[in-house]
């Protein structure tokens, strides 16, 4: 079997939406949703690949799982922390299908073979540590360590998936990216998440609280300045911040950041306990409050300074 290519040629084509910031994209065969400004005024790019909540029924029927235990993967509600991203002049793609489903955040092909029912293509990736833990692009088991499925899936089903969901999304990201570069010749792409409270490792959970972990692939996916200047904001906030510990960056950072080309990805994980109840899956107050602080950032990022920004590489 050949390996599919990573992205169709057309990004426009296919079962993803672009969308002006008032329009619904979840309708229909879209795959993710891009909340555009009405006039790009900023250098950046921000991405939500892990709070879509679109469950198809075919997968919720082939889940051991109930809905809410299967939602509790979701980085929940980062869309909508992150949306006033585009009133202020940056775009924000968000992926609509389930980290459950399928994960953005990894290689097209980062797959456990003993999930299928067959072999798999040699292409497949299995060997990585995500993929050990469970958690390859299509993953074994739900944050609490569960396992999805109720029996082996066929390879095809999985393809299927990559083909329909991964490869436009990518596809749609990285024409952001070349866009934003065009205009401005540099990129910051900031790639948001959140993270559970529970599980943080003891020796960073005893150094105080952790609010906030920023990663840049330990300084190889965006210049200093980037991530220097988030941590900035974010503490003068009030957050406690960490770099890279217990989050360095996922394969979106490490694949789109490349600082000699001028694109500098930053990766954002931020507590949930800060937003939400994460038993129950609902909004706390103070969300609005981190929107807000998070338009602050996105302002700071969008206002630095370019020549430290701009590629180094000819």
């Amino acid at each position: 079997m050949d390996r599919p290519s990573f992205s169709p040629p057309d990004i426009s084509a296919g079962p993803g939406s672009t969308a002006a910031p008032d329009q619904d994209a979840a309708d229909g065969d879209a795959v993710f949703h891009i909340r555009r400004p009405a006039v790009q005024t900023l250098p950046l790019v921000l991405a939500s690949p892990h709070s879509g909540r679109n469950y198809p029924m075919e997968f919720l029927a082939s889940s051991r799982l109930d809905a809410l235990s299967l939602r509790r993967s979701e980085d929940c509600f980062v869309d909508e922390i992150f949306a006033p991203a585009a009133d202020l002049g940056a775009p924000l793609i968000s992926a609509l299908f389930p980290r459950a489903y399928l994960d953005p955040n990894r290689e097209p092909f980062e797959l456990d073979p003993a999930m299928f029912d067959g072999p798999v293509p040699s292409y497949v990736n299995s060997r990585s540590a995500r993929v050990q833990a469970g958690l390859g692009t299509i993953a074994r088991i739900v944050a609490s360590g569960e396992n999805i499925y109720a029996g082996k899936l066929r390879f095809r089903d999985a393809l299927r998936r990559v083909e329909r969901c991964y490869f436009p999304y990518h596809a749609a990201l990285r024409g952001l990216i070349e866009e934003t570069q065009a205009q401005f010749g540099y990129c910051i792409l900031l790639d948001c998440h959140s993270m559970p409270s529970i599980g943080l490792p003891p020796e960073i959970a005893a150094g105080g609280k952790l609010d906030m972990v920023l990663g840049d692939c330990y300084g190889s996916s965006c210049v200093p300045a980037v991530i220097t200047a988030a941590e900035m904001v974010l503490r003068t906030q009030g957050y406690g911040v960490g770099r890279n510990a217990p989050y360095a960056g996922g394969h979106t950072t490490r694949h789109y950041g490349r600082t000699a080309d001028g694109v500098h990805a930053l990766q954002i994980e931020i507590n949930r306990a800060l937003y939400m109840e994460e038993r129950t899956l609902e909004r706390r107050p103070f969300i609005s409050s981190l929107a807000q602080h998070m338009a602050e950032l996105v302002t700071a990022l969008g206002r630095l300074q370019a020549s430290a920004l701009l590629p180094t590489r000819r």
